[in-house]
């Protein structure tokens, strides 16, 4: 790849369509060759604005079941207490609202060279690093909720202990699908890598 081509794919926006010197002129790609591994990685990502509204609902569906919880016992201890599910639904729908926003600006993954790094938490920040070699398979989920809002959630599961699997929620379906064949073509490349 000569060094104008590989500005082009250092400028292009990660998901954009490839075009990578293996192709034809027609655009499609010969059978059985594969992309540069420079072309399936790009810079780091974050999620789509509308997983905000995604936690929001979702957390306000806590705050309405806390705040049936502490009316009901509050009214049971004091016939004048319902006034307290009010107040516990209003307090924690606001930090949940809150919590999601902050949760967005936090929220990033990376696919690199060698694995796929994610960054994300609001009181307790986690980076996660999953090497390519260790991805097993690697879904596209789409929930009622997801669905409803235009997201997609891509889970890598990964060889490990129990739980070793990641999911990057907030994606398009289209980013999903993308990342979803990036991370696929990725592991493929670093098991043929580590091939004896």
């Amino acid at each position: 790849m000569d060094e104008t081509d590989s500005d082009r794919a250092s400028d292009r926006p990660f998901g954009a369509e490839l075009t990578p010197a293996t192709r034809r002129v027609d655009g499609s790609r010969p059978a059985g060759s594969t992309p540069d591994i420079e072309e399936l990685i790009g810079p780091e990502q974050t999620l789509e604005p509308q997983i905000q509204g995604v936690w929001a609902l979702q957390s306000a569906v806590s705050a309405v079941i806390l705040g049936l919880i502490a009316g009901v016992a509050f009214t049971l201890l004091d016939p004048g207490g319902p006034w307290v599910g009010v107040v516990v639904f209003a307090v924690v729908a606001v930090l949940g609202v809150a919590f999601s926003v902050l949760r967005y600006r936090i929220w990033a993954y990376h696919v690199r060279t060698d694995s796929l790094y994610l960054r994300r938490g609001v009181l307790t920040r986690v980076s996660t690093v999953a090497p390519y070699v260790r991805i097993q398979h690697v879904d596209t989920r789409r929930g009622p909720l997801e669905r409803a809002f235009g997201l997609a959630t891509t889970v890598v599961y990964t060889a490990g202990s129990r739980g070793a699997d990641v999911s990057i929620p907030g994606l398009t379906p289209q980013r999903a699908d993308d990342l979803q064949a990036r991370l696929k073509q990725l592991a493929i490349a670093a098991e043929g890598d580590d091939a004896v």
